[in-house]
């Protein structure tokens, strides 16, 4: 009997241990600056008894499908506009649980230095996921490019065109893959997660969104999963002003606090 209570006292101090300092907290996210970031939250994290497990994924839909299914506890490399589109199209549930930066759209060209000198008929590519996709043709209307219907309509399409002065054709390709399909078309549009990878600076791009920008990263998890702890203890570190500190130093502009 002995030997029994106290089996049971420890395994009530193992589970009472597990509470108290959390346990794992696997989140997705894209290599650059999202899985850069988290890693900087790791040893922060640990101190608080949360395992922060980064899990690191290339593209833009493999993420959310992860956390849906519940392989992820919650990611970080969305804007908002585009989980509430997976959301909508693949009746996900995930939720946004608080913006962290601004990863900025810009304009790149190695075929010409200025807007002026791109020919008529020139071929830009852009993303190919539909938010992205819009927010490319957002940027080029706001740049006087192009001239959207309805610039404030995040769907926008390419039939929603009234002006194109420069006959200007578009080519979406995977936004991952832009930076090294550039040499190839006379101009992109790319995320600037994807140039810093390439080692591109937004410095020389044409063009590109401010820290104004609807389009702000978050962290994200799924509706049933908002009061996880854990999730709550790596969204105080995220907003920390340590935090702050690391993406203006480290990033230099490139990559924007959002808090």
């Amino acid at each position: 009997m002995k030997q029994i209570k106290r089996y049971k006292i420890i395994l009530l101090s193992a589970i009472l241990s597990t509470l108290a300092f959390g346990g794992d907290l696997k989140v997705g996210a894209t290599p650059v600056p999202a899985a850069e970031i988290l890693e900087f939250a790791k040893p922060i994290l640990a101190k608080q008894g949360v395992n922060l497990i980064i899990q690191s994924f290339t593209d833009y839909v493999t993420p959310d499908i992860s956390l849906n299914e519940g392989s992820s506890d919650a990611n970080l490399y969305q804007h908002k506009p585009f989980l509430e589109k997976m959301n909508k199209d693949r009746g996900f549930k995930l939720a946004a649980i608080h913006p962290i930066y601004v990863v900025p759209l810009g304009f790149y060209s190695k075929k010409a230095k200025s807007i002026n000198e791109l020919k008529n008929g020139a071929v830009i590519a852009l993303p190919n996921d539909p938010t992205n996709y819009s927010r490319a043709l957002i940027l080029l209307n706001d740049n006087g490019l192009i001239t959207l219907k309805d610039p404030k309509n995040l769907d926008s399409t390419e039939f929603d065109i009234i002006k194109n002065p420069k006959k200007l054709k578009f080519k979406q390709v995977e936004a991952a893959m832009l930076p090294k399909i550039l040499d190839g078309v006379d101009g992109a549009v790319i995320n600037a997660n994807y140039a810093l990878q390439a080692g591109m600076s937004i410095k020389e791009s044409f063009f590109h969104e401010n820290d104004k920008s609807i389009y702000t990263n978050v962290l994200a998890t799924r509706e049933n999963n908002k009061n996880n702890p854990d999730i709550n203890k790596l969204t105080k570190v995220l907003l920390s002003p340590e935090m702050k500190q690391f993406i203006l130093q480290k990033y230099k502009g490139e990559i924007i606090p959002a808090f």
